[in-house]
């Protein structure tokens, strides 16, 4: 089964990278919305939550569009920067963490709005900032919340699929995650590999479901 070990390398650094960015992203955002009125607040709340939701072929073609050669924002970075994200694992990082940017900011969003706002409110009086207040009260106060949703966008990631195979493709070696590989041993008849895999990603799963669901009953 050593084969199996260069996909399962490659999908532990794409979900971690990827649960990175969306931990910093998904929080900051949970944090202004959940904090501060702002304008169109109910739509950005829609698009924030829209990868959730809609099929992971639709989300992998408006990253096409957006990052694909052609793309706006895609076009740029390589003219700018000589940076290219399609059939590349950077690729496959960008696409794993739009699929698990809501798991951690819908999560995110509840546990800081269960915290008592008076809280916050008395450590701004006593003349703390936002950053402050925001890393000495809301945080402390809120983090099972927090690192819940993050652990299920970690699994959520390493299990990614079908944007990850339109925008990065699959490359052994290079793109080809867990998910990709076990497609293809299926589809090559390679019944004991895709078996393995399966097993493998299914035992990690319920690893990170059974972790979180105990951190947010708090008995951690």
């Amino acid at each position: 089964m050593i084969a199996a070990l260069i996909p399962l390398v490659l999908t532990l650094k794409v979900a971690i990278l990827a649960t990175g960015i969306v931990l910093i992203a998904g929080v900051g955002c949970a944090y202004l919305f959940a904090r501060f009125r702002i304008f169109g607040s109910h739509l950005i709340d829609a698009i924030c939550t829209l990868p959730m939701v809609l099929p992971p072929t639709v989300l992998g073609y408006y990253l096409l569009v957006v990052f694909g050669r052609r793309g706006w924002l895609g076009a740029w970075l390589e003219n700018s920067f000589g940076i290219q994200l399609i059939f590349t694992w950077q690729g496959a990082v960008l696409a794993s963490a739009c699929v698990a940017f809501p798991l951690v900011y819908r999560g995110a969003r509840a546990a800081l709005e269960s915290v008592d706002h008076q809280l916050e409110h008395a450590a701004r009086v006593l003349g703390s900032g936002e950053l402050k207040v925001f890393f000495r009260v809301s945080l402390p106060l809120a983090w099972r919340g927090i690192l819940a949703g993050t652990m299920l966008a970690f699994a959520r990631a390493m299990g990614e699929f079908g944007a990850t195979l339109m925008i990065a493709g699959s490359i052994p070696g290079k793109t080809q995650t867990v998910s990709i590989a076990i497609y293809e041993a299926v589809q090559a008849g390679q019944d004991s590999l895709a078996n393995f895999l399966v097993i493998l990603t299914s035992v990690v799963c319920v690893i990170v479901l059974t972790a979180s669901s105990k951190l947010l009953k708090g008995r951690f």
